[in-house]
């Protein structure tokens, strides 16, 4: 699968990315119903009297990404707390449960969530732990499982009628981070330090193969684990040939330690982080201003993102961050197939997910998500465009266009420069 990319200037700054096409498109067990995903099947909708609609929430909200999973968290129940504000006739039931950025807790919370009966549930969030939560718990139990942050090209193999995600997978980010450091950047050698967890690894291959490609080198690449006291000797690994940069993949309380020991004892290099480092109070944790930094991010950039932000914004007081559109909209779609669905049942829900996002059917997103709702349990015919994106799954539960945020760090802040769009 081949997708063009169509630069859209934002805040200016940066100077031209160029147009990447990343080529190849990286799509268990048969469920009772060979290919749910492809026939919108009945309709029977949901009369308000008589079903309470069930959801769960699957996110970090501790451990090593728990300072971004709890807003993403926040985001993904915000559905039905609008709903609920806007006096809905229908009863949302919301089940939040904490992965703790663990696959074994992960696993055992999303059993949590099935056992309750929930036919569906966002998340995760790390790739490490959405991959065997998919195998273990979603797929062989026909669940729903929707991400709107894991980002490892291996989700795209897993089974697209059940495991989707909202976010891009880093296939695409790899590129962007390629194309930045060498074409815009002029950097000609890289160092990488990653996470040693699926969506580091991951990460970690597609940009040096982008880097690379580019023309560059990679001079030092090094893995690490998480929630280390000290990651001196790693930087001493990765930085002992004297790159141009370094590329670090990374969740917040790994990256606070490892950015004191780069201020502390290293030069100041340019880094470039990735979304598992947008994180609005990284500075003020590592005390330092972090003028060196640069970062990608999967953006939100759909059709509805300015009514989301104030929807957001008035129910937590703050500006919504990266992955928070992408949870809201996961949720959304998932809520609006089970009323469509009539029934808490995973393989019901399933078939109605493209259904309600598909190309052709009355246009609703979150500025009007009460209307949605009701269309959606009349059986009618909707199309959901959200926040992130216009949210629509390919083949594999691919999104078909997605955007991404290039930042730029300094002076205790984090501001989006750029953004790019992609679509198939």
């Amino acid at each position: 699968m081949a997708r063009n990319l169509n630069r859209r200037r934002v805040l200016g700054g940066i100077g031209a990315v160029g147009a990447a096409t990343v080529a190849g498109c990286l799509g268990d067990d048969d469920p009772v119903d060979d290919d749910p995903g492809t026939d919108d099947g009945d309709a029977p909708g949901t009369d308000p009297d008589d079903r309470e609609v069930m959801h769960g929430i699957l996110q970090p909200e501790t451990g090593d990404l728990g300072e971004l999973g709890t807003p993403i968290a926040d985001a993904a129940e915000l559905p039905s707390i609008q709903l609920d504000d806007e006096g809905s006739d229908f009863e949302i039931t919301v089940q939040r449960e904490d992965s703790e950025t663990l696959s074994e807790a992960g696993i055992s919370r999303a059993e949590d969530i099935v056992a309750a009966g929930n036919p569906s549930f966002t998340g995760a969030a790390a790739s490490d732990v959405t991959i065997p939560v998919a195998e273990s718990v979603a797929i062989p139990e026909q669940i729903v499982m929707i991400s709107p942050a894991s980002t490892a090209p291996e989700i795209t193999d897993l089974d697209g009628d059940y495991i989707l995600r909202t976010c891009p997978s880093d296939a695409l980010q790899g590129a962007v981070m390629g194309e930045l450091a060498y074409d815009d950047r002029g950097w000609e050698t890289a160092a990488t330090m990653y996470t040693n967890d699926a969506y580091g690894q991951a990460l970690n291959r597609e940009f040096s193969n982008a880097f690379e490609d580019e023309g560059g080198e990679i001079v030092g690449d090094v893995s690490f684990e998480p929630e280390q006291s000290s990651y001196v000797s790693e930087l001493e690994s990765a930085l002992g040939d004297d790159p141009d940069f370094l590329m670090l993949v990374a969740f917040p309380v790994s990256g606070i330690q490892i950015f004191r020991d780069f201020y502390e004892g290293f030069d100041e290099i340019p880094v470039m982080v990735t979304d598992g480092l947008i994180e609005d109070g990284l500075p003020d944790d590592v005390d330092n201003p972090m003028d060196n930094v640069i970062g990608t991010s999967p953006g939100a950039d759909g059709p509805e993102v300015d009514a989301f932000n104030e929807l957001y914004e008035d129910e937590y007081g703050t500006s919504p961050g990266v992955f928070n559109a992408q949870a809201y909209d996961a949720s959304a779609v998932q809520i609006l197939a089970n009323l469509r669905a009539g029934d808490n049942d995973g393989q019901a829900v399933s078939q109605q997910v493209r259904a309600v996002t598909d190309p052709g059917g009355e246009v609703v997103g979150p500025s009007n998500f009460a209307e949605a709702v009701e269309l959606a349990a009349d059986g009618e015919e909707i199309e959901y465009q959200g926040a992130s994106s216009p949210v629509e799954f390919d083949e594999n539960g691919d999104m078909t266009a997605v955007s991404y945020d290039i930042y730029e760090f300094g002076d205790y802040e984090i501001n989006v420069v750029d953004s790019l769009d992609f679509e198939n």
